[in-house]
């Protein structure tokens, strides 16, 4: 580490981290963009699930190098290469946590919501989509986390963002530019992921109210389930020995209830 040069190259890394986080954040919105009618297209058309989720895995393996390579005759040399790139990579991820969400919705909500004349929109958006949502938000952590990575490949056109302090402090055999900038991009994706976890608790107040939920209903089942004992006891032997047994004392029936 190198305390003079984070001082005088304050601005330049500031300037890296903003282009960085600009390449990042563009490539999973358009990748979100992509992937949604992509996976409602895979799980409505079932010959179209296969060569959807085939055609994401294929473009998920491609090495990254090849990837800007093959781009740049389209694209020339510039951001859009490395955000098309991300945005490509994404895909994989993204399309199927939507899928697997969408999915996981089960069919008595969707017949209650048609039932009530949700139509097919509505169904989706004010039904399936706010169940789906904690796969979905999973989806783009990893995202999001990958694209922080990937970015810096885009040295190569010059648009890597940090990656670009990174393959100079390389060249140069300066380590404290290289590790720097590594230590940013890894706070960086530290800082996106904890964001996203949160902002999935903020729109899913159910899940953080689940366990409680269930732990509540559990107690009052089982004080429930006593006082029935009870009562079953109590009614089979007029608070004798059946009482005893279901471990409830009886209380004797005041006088002149009968009447």
């Amino acid at each position: 580490m190198c305390a003079e040069y984070v001082r005088t190259r304050g601005q330049e890394l500031a300037d890296a981290t903003v282009e960085h986080v600009g390449i990042t954040v563009a490539s999973v919105l358009l990748a979100l963009l992509v992937a949604f009618p992509l996976a409602l297209a895979a799980r409505r058309w079932q010959r179209a699930r296969g060569p959807v989720l085939g055609l994401t895995t294929v473009l998920y393996t491609v090495p990254s190098l090849a990837m800007y390579a093959l781009l740049l005759p389209l694209f020339g040399v510039g951001a859009a290469v490395v955000v098309t790139g991300l945005v490509l990579y994404s895909l994989t991820v993204l399309v199927r946590n939507i899928l697997a969400g969408l999915e996981s919705v089960p069919e008595e909500s969707r017949e209650a919501a048609r039932g009530m004349g949700y139509g097919p929109y509505r169904l989706l958006f004010g039904v399936e989509m706010p169940l789906a949502l904690p796969a979905l938000m999973a989806g783009v952590r990893i995202a999001t986390v990958s694209a922080v990575a990937l970015t810096t490949v885009g040295a190569i056109v010059g648009f890597g963002g940090l990656g670009n302090l990174i393959y100079d402090g390389m060249d140069s055999f300066f380590r404290a530019q290289v590790l720097t900038a590594s230590v940013i991009c890894v706070l960086l994706a530290v800082l996106a992921d904890a964001l996203l976890l949160g902002l999935q608790r903020l729109l899913t107040p159910w899940a953080r109210t689940g366990g409680r939920g269930r732990r509540g209903r559990g107690r009052t089942d089982g004080t429930d389930g006593a006082e029935t004992a009870g009562d079953v006891s109590g009614a089979g032997g007029a608070g004798g020995a059946d009482g005893a047994a279901g471990g409830v004392r009886q209380v004797p029936e005041p006088a002149g209830r009968e009447a």
